[in-house]
């Protein structure tokens, strides 16, 4: 019998509480799928980091690296600064790992509300391929207050480059910041290049790029000619252009247009969002952070909702959903299918919902109907 080692980080929040409903559900699957799972848990989060000062040190990576995938519940706490737990976890772990693809799937299903009038499942079914390491999430950037000179070194090292700026900074204005956003070609042909395979495997037509050219020339006009050229080796997919806030308005108006979505990780940041609420609400919406040949991790895009922390009502079908992606993932293509067809049935019975949907249901309660469902013979 095949056994993973999954890394399990829950997470700050209603984390811990979402991925238990999460690993319950997984681990029905995979007993009548006949393969294991072997959850290997990890503290980090914000108790963790109050209490040790630790946020995702070298050792505790090297263990990850001989994983087969992460499985990540929330992260963000109060009683930390912002940035410092997504910066030193989540983005330590996007980073480490190369996880260059974030995949969201913006997907309808049967016996959810969406707010577009008259939208059906069919019609809101979009893959979003969102870059995930560069664009100006790379974290360099500073301030300068008036009548300053000053010089500043900045620098990113990634797995694929490394690049140094050497920046003087000379002004009378007030005060000011500056950020830096970085495209690279092997940064943006790879994620490319992952969309139209995607397009390809599951048969769709069309990729759809997301970018600001019109404005930010260099950065965005870069990716736009990069497209082009990866486009040439997909002559049977259809492609198209599309500016970030053109593709905002569409999103609502025409989902059933998009089918592979491709963005610069900001805007891809931006409409997933937006996404998330048309496929009817973020209790909904999972994600994956990939690398096609290393440690990916899979997470509900969800945060960690602090207030509603030991309630048992937050909705775990996120939490759920992206472990159907993480089964995908792995290699478990039909037990990942499995939990897919017992969400959309749960859903579409009605009868058990978290408040967000508007029922009553304990989100245990919701983690109890999708397991019962797959070990029904219906599914």
């Amino acid at each position: 019998m095949t056994c993973y080692k999954i890394a399990v980080i829950r997470g700050d929040g209603i984390g811990p509480e979402i991925m238990q409903e999460g690993l319950k559900v997984l681990d029905a699957v995979s007993e009548r799928e006949s393969f294991e799972l072997d959850w290997i848990e990890y503290p980090h989060g914000a108790e963790h980091y109050l209490q040790t000062g630790e946020l995702m040190g070298e050792d505790t990576l090297k263990e990850l690296d001989r994983c087969a995938a992460i499985y990540f519940g929330s992260i963000g706490d109060p009683r930390v600064e912002p940035g410092v737990l997504e910066q030193g976890i989540l983005l330590a772990l996007r980073f480490y790992f190369d996880q260059y693809v974030n995949l969201r799937p913006v997907k309808l299903l049967e016996g959810v509300q969406t707010p577009l009038a008259g939208k059906r499942p069919e019609d809101i079914d979009i893959s979003v391929v969102r870059e995930n390491t560069e664009d100006f999430y790379i974290g360099i950037g500073g301030r300068a207050k008036g009548n300053v000179k000053k010089s500043e070194k900045l620098e990113i090292v990634r797995n694929l480059y490394q690049i140094k700026f050497d920046l003087d900074v000379e002004t009378d204005a007030d005060e000011l910041a500056y950020q830096i956003g970085v495209v690279t070609r092997e940064g943006c042909e790879r994620v490319m290049r992952f969309a139209f395979e995607l397009a390809r495997a599951n048969g769709k037509t069309k990729v759809t790029s997301v970018d600001k050219a019109n404005v930010l020339t260099h950065s965005y006009g870069f990716w736009r000619e990069v497209f082009n050229g990866v486009a040439k080796d997909y002559p049977e997919i259809e492609t198209e252009f599309n500016f970030v806030d053109a593709i905002c308005m569409w999103f609502v108006k025409n989902p059933e247009w998009y089918q592979v979505v491709v963005a610069p990780n900001m805007f891809g940041d931006i409409i997933t969002d937006l996404g998330a609420m048309i496929q009817g609400g973020l209790g909904l919406a999972p994600g994956g952070n990939i690398n096609p040949e290393g440690v990916s991790m899979f997470e509900p895009i969800h945060g960690s909702a602090p207030k509603y922390k030991g309630k048992g009502i937050s909705n775990p079908i996120a939490t759920i959903w992206a472990g159907a992606m993480l089964l995908e993932n792995i290699g478990e293509k039909q037990a990942s299918e499995s939990v897919l067809r017992a969400i959309e049935s749960v859903l579409k019975a009605g009868k058990v919902r978290t408040y967000d949907l508007g029922g009553t249901s304990k989100m245990s309660e919701v983690g109890d109907a999708i397991v019962n469902t797959i070990n029904s013979e219906s599914i």
